[in-house]
C-alpha cells in the first residue's frame, strides 16, 4: 500500500476533458426509449442566450442533474433534454448595437452556453435539442396558435394595454412589477391598441380545481401565488341605472349586502363607459383628467396614501335597492381591467371610498355595526362584520353569508342582479411591437377581415431585419418591411398585409416540454404516441419567480391541448422544484454593485465538481446561496479524499462484502438507507453530509482499522463512488474506473440495502435512581434482564446516587429502560 504522499492526485481538468469526451462518444445520457425500463422526464426550465453561464445556472441546473442521475442509478430510464428558449428582446437590442442580425447575437450565445453545460457535467440528452426562434419549431407555434384561433381562444381587442416607453412595446400585466417593466424597470404607462389576446379566463375555474392534483408535489407558496393570482371572487353582479343610458351598467361586488351605504358610483377613467355617459358639460374637464391619468401608473393609482382624485361626469346612477340617486364620478383609483371598470362607493365600509368621500364631501352611511366608531367622524373605514342597519330588507340580520344571500335573492327577484363568480384573472395579452420573435400567422384582408395562414404556407419566417431597421418606433419593426406585409389574401386572393406584431415569447415556453418527446416530428407540433411514453413531466425545476407567468401559461396550454384531443392529461407538470438565488455578501450579484463571481473562473481554480459539490451542500435547494460564504477549496480537499480512497482500496472487483468489517458495513448499509431517503425528499445538502461521514468512517478502517484489503472497505467506497456520482460526476468516474469498474459509473446501479445490517449494534440504556436519570449505557440490543440489571447495578454514577442504601426494588424493561428505588 502507497503512502498519502505517494499517491496520484485527482487532476480535474484532465477528469473533466475526459469524461465530457467519453459520455458524447457513448452516448451514456441518451435513454433507451424501448420500453426495457420504465420512464422518467426529468426537466429543468430553459435557459436564455443572454451570455455564458453564470453562478444562478450553476445552482439551478445542478438540482436537476442530482435527480436524473440518482434516477438513472436507481433502473429508470431518464429523459433529461435541453434547449434554448431563444426568441426576445435582449437579443434584439444586442442586434440594434452591433448594426448585426439578432440571431448572430442569439446562436453564438447558444453555442458558448452548450459548451458550458458540457463542460459543467450536466447529464443531458443532446440528441434532443431545440431552438424556439428555430423556423422548425415557430412553424408549430404557429399552427398552435391558428388551433385556438379556430377554437375562439385567440382574438383581438380594442383596450388601454401596458406600454413600455423604453422598450416601445406592450407588456402583459404579468410583466409589470410595481408598475415597472420587468425587463428594464422603465415607468409603465398606458396606450390604447388593438392587440391579440388568449383567453386563458374561459379555464380560470380550471386551472384553480386542477391545483388539488399538484398539492404535495409542488411547493404550497407556488399554488398559493397561483391560487391569488387567479383571484376567484364570489359575490353578485348588480345592474345600475345611468341617466340618459338605456342600458343599466352592471357591477360585480363581493358585498351586495352593503348596497344601503352606496353614496356615490365610481368608473375608471379609461373605461369606455366614462367616455359614453359623460355630459357635454362635463366633458372638457373629463379629458384633461383623463389624460393625467394616462400619465399615472398602475401602481400609483392603486397607493393607499395617494390623494384621491376625480372628475364628476354629470350624470347619476340608481342604487337598485332603494332607487336613490347616486352621483358618478370618474376617479383613478378604480381600474378599466376590474369587472366592468365601475364600482359602486361604500364609503363606511371601504377606506378608498372613504378618502373619495372625505375627498369630495360625500355622504357616508354606515350599514354594518362593527362596534368601532363611525367612519365619518374618524375616517377610518370599518369594513368588518356585524348587525346590519340602515338597511330595511336586512333588518334583524347579523350574518354576512345570510345578508348577501337575502340581497342577491332580491336583485334576481326585480331583475337587478345575480349571483356571480368573478376572477382576478385577465385574458394574456400576447402582441409584443418587436421583430425578433414569432410572427402572428394572421392576413389582414379589407373583404374577409382576420384570415388565418393556411397550415401548408407555415411557417410564416421573419425578414432579413437588422440594426437600424430594428429601432423601436412605437410600431412593430415588421411594418417596415413592406415586400414581406404586403401579400395575397388566402381566402379571396386580393391585397391584404400579414400581421406585424410578433407573440410574447412566453408562448414559446408554453409547449416546449412537449417537443422534447419527438424534436425532429414534422407532421404536428409533436408525436402524440411519444408525449403517451413520456409525459406528464416527472419532475420540473426553476426558480420561483416563474410561479405565476411560465408556470401559469403552461398548465393553460396543456388543459387546451387536452381540450384539442392531442394530449389526454391536463397538468404538464407532476413535480416541481424551486431552487433559490446564488448572492454575493448579502446582495443578488450585478455589474454596478461589483460584487459578481465569474463561474468559469470558479470552475478553473477549483473544478467543476468542487463548485457543484459546495452549490449542492450550501442548504435545501429551495434556499438562496450567499457566495462569500462558501468554499469550494474544502469541497475540493473533501474530493480529494473521497479519491485517495479509491486508490487505497486493496481487495479485487467481486469480493464478497459479506466477510467483512461488520461495523463498516452497518455504516455502510445505514448510510446507503440515509441517502435514498434524502434524494428522495430533495435534501441533496444532508445526502452530501452522509458521504462526508462516511468517507471519514472508511478512512479510519483502512488507515486504523481492517485495513484496505477488507471487502468491506471496497464495499463501502464502491456505495460512495456510485452516491458522490449524483452530485460530483467527474472524480465519481475517475474513482470507478481506479476500483477495477469498466465505465461509467453513471450507469451503474443504486446499491442494495441488507435490512439486518440496518439493525443497530447496540441501544442506549436509560438507568434512572428515584425517577432521575443517573446514567446512560451502550447495550446489546438483545441483552437480557438479568445481565441488564448486574451491568446497571454496577455503574459507578447509580452506586454514587444509591450512596450505600439498600435496592428495594429494580424495574426492568429491557434493553431501553432500568428504573431503580432505594430502600
Amino acid at each position: 500500500m502507497t503512502t498519502e504522499r505517494e499517491r496520484v492526485s485527482y487532476d480535474a481538468a484532465a477528469a473533466q476533458e475526459k469524461w465530457q469526451r467519453f459520455w458524447e462518444e457513448d452516448r451514456t445520457f441518451t435513454p433507451l426509449d424501448d420500453g426495457s425500463r420504465e420512464r422518467r422526464y426529468m426537466l429543468d426550465m430553459f435557459p436564455y442566450p443572454s451570455g455564458d453561464l453564470h453562478m444562478g445556472h450553476a445552482e439551478a441546473f445542478v438540482m436537476g442533474d442530482v435527480v436524473a442521475r440518482y434516477w438513472r442509478l436507481l433502473g429508470y430510464d431518464v429523459m433529461h433534454p435541453i434547449g434554448w428558449d431563444s426568441f426576445g428582446l435582449p437579443a434584439e437590442n444586442a442586434a440594434i448595437a452591433r448594426d448585426a442580425h439578432p440571431a448572430d447575437w442569439t446562436y453564438a450565445n447558444i453555442e458558448t452556453q452548450a459548451r458550458s453545460f458540457k463542460r459543467y457535467g450536466l447529464s443531458l440528452d443532446w440528441s434532443r435539442r431545440v431552438h424556439t426562434s428555430d423556423p422548425e419549431y415557430y412553424r408549430w407555434t404557429q399552427w398552435l396558435f391558428l388551433r385556438f384561433f379556430e377554437k375562439g381562444l385567440a382574438y383581438r381587442k380594442d383596450s388601454y394595454v401596458n406600454w413600455c416607453p423604453n422598450d416601445q412595446t406592450v407588456l402583459a400585466n404579468e410583466q409589470v412589477v410595481q408598475g415597472l417593466c420587468e425587463r428594464c424597470s422603465a415607468v409603465v404607462t398606458k396606450r390604447k391598441l388593438n392587440q391579440w389576446y388568449f383567453k386563458i379566463t374561459d379555464y380560470a375555474q380550471r386551472l384553480l380545481d386542477d391545483m388539488t392534483q399538484l398539492e404535495g408535489s409542488w411547493p404550497d407558496r407556488v399554488l398559493a401565488m397561483q391560487r391569488n393570482w387567479i383571484g376567484r371572487s364570489e359575490g353578485a353582479w348588480v345592474e345600475f341605472a345611468i341617466e340618459g343610458r338605456p342600458e343599466p351598467v352592471r357591477v360585480f361586488t363581493t358585498r351586495p349586502d352593503t348596497l344601503f351605504g352606496a353614496t356615490f358610483f365610481v368608473v375608471a377613467p379609461e373605461a369606455p363607459l366614462a367616455a359614453e355617459i359623460v355630459t357635454d358639460a362635463q366633458r372638457p374637464a373629463f379629458e384633461e383628467y383623463l389624460e393625467a391619468t394616462k400619465r399615472a401608473t398602475e401602481i400609483e393609482r392603486q397607493s393607499s396614501d395617494r390623494p384621491k382624485t376625480g372628475v364628476f361626469l354629470g350624470v347619476h346612477a340608481v342604487n337598485p335597492v332603494n332607487d336613490e340617486l347616486l352621483p358618478v364620478y370618474a376617479a383613478d383609483y378604480v381600474l378599466a381591467e376590474y369587472g366592468s371598470g365601475a364600482v359602486m362607493a361604500v364609503p363606511a365600509h371601504d377606506q378608498r371610498d372613504l378618502d373619495f368621500a372625505h375627498a369630495f364631501d360625500l355622504p357616508v352611511r354606515v350599514v354594518v355595526e362593527t362596534g368601532l366608531p363611525d367612519p365619518g367622524q374618524t375616517w377610518v373605514a370599518t369594513p368588518g362584520d356585524g348587525a346590519y342597519v340602515n338597511s330595511p330588507s336586512l333588518a334583524g340580520l347579523a350574518d354576512k353569508k345570510a345578508g348577501i344571500a337575502a340581497i342577491t335573492a332580491q336583485l334576481a327577484e326585480h331583475g337587478r342582479g345575480e349571483a356571480a363568480v368573478t376572477f382576478r384573472l385577465r385574458d394574456w395579452l400576447l402582441s409584443r411591437q418587436r421583430f425578433w420573435g414569432c410572427p402572428i400567422p394572421i392576413v389582414h384582408c379589407p373583404s374577409c377581415g382576420e384570415v388565418p395562414v393556411p397550415d401548408d404556407q407555415l411557417p410564416v419566417t421573419l425578414p432579413d431585419l437588422r440594426g437600424a431597421s430594428l429601432q423601436p418606433k412605437g410600431t412593430s419593426p415588421l411594418a417596415s418591411a413592406t415586400d414581406w406585409v404586403n401579400t395575397d389574401c388566402p381566402k379571396c386572393g386580393g391585397p391584404a398585409k400579414r400581421d406585424t406584431d410578433t407573440m410574447d415569447t412566453f408562448v414559446d415556453s408554453s409547449w416546449y416540454f412537449f417537443r422534447y418527446c419527438s424534436p425532429d416530428y414534422t407532421q404536428g407540433p409533436f408525436d402524440p404516441a411519444e408525449v403517451a411514453k413520456w409525459m406528464p413531466v416527472a419532475q420540473y425545476v426553476g426558480g420561483v419567480e416563474h410561479a405565476i407567468l411560465h408556470l401559469l401559461y403552461s398548465r393553460f396550454f396543456t388543459k387546451v391541448l387536452q381540450d384539442l384531443g392531442l394530449v389526454d392529461f391536463g397538468e404538464p407538470f407532476t413535480a416541481l422544484m424551486n431552487q433559490g438565488q446564488v448572492i454575493n455578501q448579502g446582495k443578488a450579484m450585478s455589474k454596478s454593485l461589483g460584487n459578481g463571481v465569474d463561474l468559469g473562473k470558479q470552475i478553473d481554480a477549483f473544478g467543476v465538481d468542487a463548485i457543484r459539490t459546495t452549490v449542492v451542500f450550501a442548504g435545501p435547494p429551495e434556499d438562496d446561496i450567499d457566495w462569500a460564504d462558501m468554499s469550494p477549496g474544502s469541497s475540493l480537499k473533501f474530493l480529494q479524499r473521497a479519491y485517495r480512497l479509491a486508490q487505497d482500496v486493496a481487495s479485487p472487483v467481486g469480493t464478497d462484502a459479506a466477510t467483512g468489517d461488520l461495523s463498516l458495513r452497518r455504516a455502510t448499509h445505514r448510510t446507503v438507507a440515509e441517502l435514498s431517503e434524502a434524494l428522495d425528499t430533495h435534501r441533496f445538502n444532508v445526502a452530501v453530509a452522509r458521504i462526508m461521514e462516511l468517507v471519514n468512517s472508511v478512512r479510519k478502517v483502512i488507515d486504523s482499522g481492517a485495513g484496505p484489503a477488507d471487502p468491506a472497505v471496497r464495499e463501502a467506497v464502491e456505495a460512495i463512488t456510485i452516491a458522490l456520482s449524483t452530485v460530483a460526476p467527474y472524480v465519481a468516474e475517475e474513482m470507478w474506473e481506479t476500483l477495477g469498474h469498466a465505465p461509467a459509473v453513471a450507469g451503474a446501479s443504486w446499491p442494495k440495502v441488507d435490512p439486518a445490517l440496518l439493525v443497530s449494534d447496540s441501544v442506549v440504556c436509560v438507568v434512572q435512581v428515584q425517577g432521575k436519570v443517573r446514567a446512560k449505557l451502550d447495550v446489546p440490543p438483545s441483552i437480557g434482564t438479568e445481565e441488564l440489571t448486574s451491568v446497571a447495578l454496577a455503574d459507578p454514577g447509580v452506586q454514587r446516587a444509591l450512596a450505600g442504601r439498600e435496592v428495594r426494588q429494580v424495574i426492568v424493561r429491557a434493553p431501553k429502560l432500568v428504573s431503580i428505588v432505594p430502600a
